[in-house]
Formats: C-alpha cells, structure tokens, sequence
C-alpha cells in the first residue's frame, strides 16, 4: 500500500495520470503531491523510465531529479561535482535569495565542512548517548502517563512535537519554559510562505528566524563566559571551528541542528504509528515480539522518509546516465525514491519490521554529509516504542492524518487518534 492510498480505485487513477501525463511534463517537486500523499506513481515511473529526468519549469525553477538508489550515492559521493554550498543555493530544492543564504557544515563542501561538523559530533558518542537514554526515557513515560484515556487527540502534538521539543531543549540546554519556539523556529525554517503557510510572506519568515538569531545570540554569550559544558550551544562556542562564526554561519548551523533533530524524529515518531496502524499484522508483530525494535525503527524511517530529498548545484558540466547536467543546475537527490526502488530494497512497497537487511535506506543521507545525529534519532524511536508496548495494546489512529505541504519536509501535522479507556 503507498502511504494513506486506501482505495485500489483512487490509486488506479494516480497511477493512470502519472503513466500518461508527457515525462516532460512531471514537476516530482511539487509541495501538493507530498500534501495529498500522490507522489508516488510519478517516481515509479522515473524510476523505470526516466530516472535522472529534467524539470524545465516548476514553482522552484528547472531541476534535475535522480531517483535511484545507487545514482543518489554517486551524486551524494561526487563533491568535486555536486556542491552542497549555501552561496549556490544549498540543500534543499527552493532557492532563497543570495543575501539570505545561511551557510551551515551541511551545506559546505570539504574540507570546511568537517571541521564545523567535528566539533558537534562528540554529543552523539556511545557514551553519551547512554547518558542521554534515560533522559528520554524518564520524559517518555511521563509524556504517555499524561495522554488522555477513551477520547481523540492530536499524536503529533501531544507525542512527536512534545518529546522531540524537550530532547532539543535538552541538547541545547535551552530554557524549558520556551522549549516550544524551538518547533516554531524549526516549523518556519522549512515552509514555504504562502496564504495557507504558518507564514504569508518571506519577510515574516525571515523576521521569525531573526528572532531565534537574537535569543541563540543571548545564550551564546552566556555560554562564551562559562567554562566548557556538554550542550551543543557551549560545544559550539568553545569549538576552534566554530566560536569565530559569522552571524549567517552562526544562525545557520542553528536552523540545521533544530530542524535536524526536530524534523526527523518528530516525523518518523508520527509515521510509525500510522505505519503501525496501516499494516495491522506488522503491529501484532511488534507486541508480541518487542525484540523486534531493533529492526521496527529502521525500517520505519526507510518508510517515513522525514526528509525526502537533498540538493546539490553542478560546479562544472557533467555527463550523468546518458543526460547533459551543466555546470549551475540544481540535481535533487530523491531520498523518498531512492527508498522504494526495487533495485536495491526487496519488496520496496512492503512494510516489513523483521526486514533482513532494515539500514540499507537513504533517510539519513549518505557518505560525509550523513545525518550526525542518526543514532539519537533511532534511540529515542526505540525507547518510546518501548514505552508505549509497556503500556498500551493498541493506539487506534481514527482519522486520516493531515500532512505538510513541502516537497522537503515530509512529515505529518496532525494525526487523531486514540487509546481505550
């Protein structure tokens, strides 16, 4: 079943428009296709028969789209190529205006970005990562003790956003009562300004983002006074790489960090439990066997895909799969196709918690730009998951979930559901 598609009627007639609209014609990229969940026939078909394809006009401009799981890892590996740099577009498939462009160690090219990216990288050590484990899980158990019995509410609110706010503020050692500007901040770092966005304008965005700049500002001098501690904001300030940073380089690894460790928990938290309910015998699985976490959290952030694509900008004329790429155009990487290609993962389309093999997936990326903070994320899946067995039989997700309009963030913004009495 492709994601919330529950009609074979509805999906025949995606299916039917993805195979006859003109290849020419696909925009992959377009933020609706991900809002109604009905990309998925179009990426099929790239796959198959166009799988590095070129989009002449979208609301983004032209971009080239590659969909394969291993000509992903070839862009993603090739940096003398494909340039992650924010002074030419950066990361993600919308361009922001040059003199807004944010550098941050995911959007530099080697060497920089390693030594920008070193010096976070002791928070996600083993040993810390221990440490951090019963933190999360002491919040886990106080979050699901405090969820409401017999009547709907909002998982995503309630759960996702909850444990993942208090987690970032944790890492930051951010102040507790306004842990909840962190899900604003990282919310309007990803959307897109529009009448229906959480912003209308760009202007209101970038005003929201200043002021996340001025209150990181403000810790920032605090933690500059003190001795070292182990929050990422004093690893940052301490970091020979990083206590010189620029206001934009400073605001940009920021907006990475929060988004980083907002976005793809809080989406795969929600998307397990609509994975879960999507595939009722895979859910009787998991609570009789609980074992089998070590394989469920892999398998679905393969499935969620919380980020579904990663941009690169050609830094010379390249010849990719038989396709002319010149030197300035923006090539998407496709991690939410990459992810459902037969080629690579058996049964693609198939949600499988016992899956053999549940890490080959492109979620995190690939090569030096993988996410840093991939183990936290599947730790703190893991844990709640291990709470909620403990606790409940069955969540019963009882309506359909609204997602986000973003061909970026793929991610869910509301999900009812309930647990009985």
């Amino acid at each position: 079943m492709h994601g919330t598609i529950e009609s074979a009627a509805k999906l025949d007639a995606l299916r039917e428009r993805a195979n006859s609209l003109p290849l020419e014609q696909f925009d992959p990229g377009d933020p609706e296709l991900f809002r109604t969940d009905t990309f998925w026939p179009y990426f099929d078909r790239l796959r198959r028969e166009d799988p590095v394809h070129y989009c002449k006009d979208s609301m983004f401009g032209p971009y080239w789209s590659v969909t394969r799981y291993n000509d992903i890892m070839e862009i993603e590996t090739n940096h003398s190529v494909f340039s992650s740099a924010s002074s030419l577009g950066g990361i993600t498939i919308r361009d922001i205006d040059p003199d807004l462009r944010r550098e941050s160690f995911i959007s530099m090219d080697p060497p920089r970005h390693a030594a920008q990216r070193k010096t976070v990288a002791p928070m996600f050590t083993p040993t810390h990562l221990d440490n951090l484990a019963l933190n999360i899980r002491k919040r886990s158990a106080e979050c699901l003790d405090n969820l409401p019995r017999g009547e709907v509410f909002d998982w995503v609110d309630r759960v996702s956003i909850e444990l993942t706010t208090q987690m970032l503020a944790v890492l930051f050692d951010f102040p507790w009562e306004d842990r909840r500007k962190l899900t604003r901040w990282s919310d309007i770092a990803t959307t897109i300004p529009g009448p229906d966005g959480l912003v209308a304008t760009e202007d209101e965005r970038q005003a929201e983002l200043a002021e996340c700049a001025g209150y990181f500002a403000r810790l920032w001098k605090e933690r500059v006074a003190q001795p070292p501690k182990s929050d990422l904001l004093s690893m940052m300030a301490h970091g020979p790489a990083t206590r010189d940073m620029d206001a934009k380089n400073f605001l940009g690894n920021l907006v990475l960090l929060i988004v980083g460790g907002n976005d793809t928990t809080r989406n795969t938290m929600s998307g397990s439990l609509l994975a879960l309910s999507q595939h009722p015998e895979q859910y009787r699985k998991l609570r009789e066997n609980p074992d089998l976490l070590d394989s469920f959290v892999p398998e679905v952030i393969r499935w969620q895909t919380p980020l579904a694509h990663m941009r690169r900008t050609a830094l010379a004329d390249f010849e990719f799969r038989g396709k002319q790429i010149k030197k300035g155009d923006k090539v998407v990487m496709w991690y939410v196709s990459g992810n459902r290609d037969e080629e690579a993962i058996e049964k693609p389309y198939d949600f499988i918690i016992d899956r053999a093999r549940p890490r080959t997936h492109l979620s995190f990326g690939f090569g030096i730009h993988r996410c840093v903070g991939l183990r936290l994320a599947e730790l703190q899946l893991k844990i709640i998951w291990e709470e909620i067995l403990r606790r409940f039989d069955h969540i019963e997700v009882v309506g359909e979930p609204k997602r986000v309009y973003s061909s970026f963030v793929k991610g869910l913004e509301e999900l009812p559901v309930k647990i009985a009495a």
